[in-house]
């Protein structure tokens, strides 16, 4: 079982920046890959970014050049730095997790960008 909390969600002006956080607890020495997904309201959830242990990420055609995820293995934590936040950013942004077939998710946080 892996349990994943995220922070660093808030309230920002167009342009700005937030970084998100999410740390793994339990058995974290399975993971594989971590990302983020974020879901707007009336929308499906969505692919931001995602980073394999080895170092390889992904990142949606929409969030590219603006937001870098990382990971702190030591620490089974991954971030997601967002600059350039645009209205359309905002969303609940979730952790995900996958340990070989298992998948698990964060609670989410919310990310509000104003115009």
């Amino acid at each position: 079982q892996v349990q994943l909390v995220e922070s660093g969600g808030g309230l920002v002006q167009a342009g700005g920046s937030l970084r998100l956080s999410c740390a793994a607890s339990g058995s974290t020495f399975s993971i594989n890959v971590m990302g983020w997904y974020r879901q707007a309201p009336g929308k499906q959830r969505e692919l931001v970014a995602v980073s394999s242990r080895g170092g390889s990420t992904n990142y949606a055609d929409s969030v590219k050049g603006r937001f870098t995820i990382s990971r702190d293995n030591a620490k089974n934590t991954v971030f997601l730095q967002m600059n350039s936040l645009k209205p359309e950013d905002t969303a609940v942004y979730y952790c995900k997790a996958i340990v070989t077939v298992d998948v698990y998710w964060g609670q989410g946080t919310q990310v509000t960008v104003s115009s």
